[in-house]
């Protein structure tokens, strides 16, 4: 009796459809407790369609977080170019938030085809780290080019994202490092909470930093709007970064270290901005 047929290597490569890459996702997703709200519930279900689309496309998890780049490099220029306006800031939430949905794709697009690779790792890294900064840049740089009516100075607006920029890279750095040490380590990390603490960590959610620009185009809602979320996140990373610290700090020091003595840590994982 003659054996089954094998799959050869190119059936093996073949492109899943639409459901049935749907379908993978939806088994084969991460942990959300504790996750921030809105990348819980809205963001990540909405990057399940977009990675099934783009896994049936044949686009590869690099190529998905091109297209995330493009998307809020899009936004930013339309931000910085563009005066004023309801409609502006309607443009740049949109593009902002079509930005982070594709930000999460392309790590479900990795787990679902097992093309995953430390370099894909690195450009999802590299990525966010220049995005993040980069959107209250633009706030800056937009304040200062183009009039706004109301009461807070531009300059006010521009102070708010310096200091925007400041507490978002260094929660971005506390989280990415904080995650390589305890994992290089083997060191459990916080418990993760559940719903409470989704709602408690909606000011760190990048989705409500996309969204705050429905605003944009009053500028006396959006300036006070703009403070609030950043005195809340500065509040929040404080905290975060403060038990990072003390949960380190009860570890020996068992790390190898480069010669200016900074801990050299590969990594290992797409991390996000999620403060725990």
């Amino acid at each position: 009796m003659s054996s089954a047929p094998q799959p050869t290597a190119d059936a093996a490569r073949r492109r899943p459809t639409f459901p049935e890459a749907l379908a993978g996702l939806r088994a084969a997703q991460k942990p959300g407790q504790g996750v921030p709200a809105y990348t819980r519930w809205v963001n990540r279900p909405l990057a399940r369609y977009a990675a099934a689309e783009a896994a049936a496309a044949g686009l590869t998890p690099n190529g998905v977080t091109a297209l995330s780049a493009a998307l809020s490099a899009a936004g930013l220029v339309v931000l910085v170019a563009a005066p004023v306006a309801p409609a502006t800031g309607v443009v740049v939430a949109v593009l902002l938030a079509a930005g982070y949905v594709l930000d999460s794709a392309d790590g479900q697009v990795a787990r679902l085809t097992g093309t995953g690779s430390p370099a894909g790792e690195w450009l999802d890294h590299v990525v966010d780290a220049v995005r993040t900064p980069g959107i209250h840049l633009a706030v800056a740089a937009a304040a200062l080019l183009h009039p706004r009516p109301g009461p807070f100075p531009a300059a006010a607006l521009a102070v708010l994202a310096a200091a925007f920029v400041l507490v978002e890279v260094g929660q971005f750095m506390s989280q990415i490092l904080a995650e390589q040490l305890r994992r290089k380590d083997g060191l459990a990390g916080p418990p993760a909470g559940g719903t409470l603490r989704s709602f408690l960590n909606l000011p760190t959610d990048a989705g409500v930093t996309c969204w705050i620009f429905l605003l944009w185009g009053v500028p006396v809602l959006f300036t006070p709007a703009y403070a609030l979320l950043l005195a809340a996140l500065a509040a929040i990373s404080a905290v975060s970064m403060r038990r990072k610290y003390l949960g380190l700090a009860t570890r020996p020091a068992t790390g190898t270290t480069a010669d200016d003595g900074a801990v050299v840590v590969p990594l290992t994982d797409r991390s996000t901005r999620h403060v725990r």
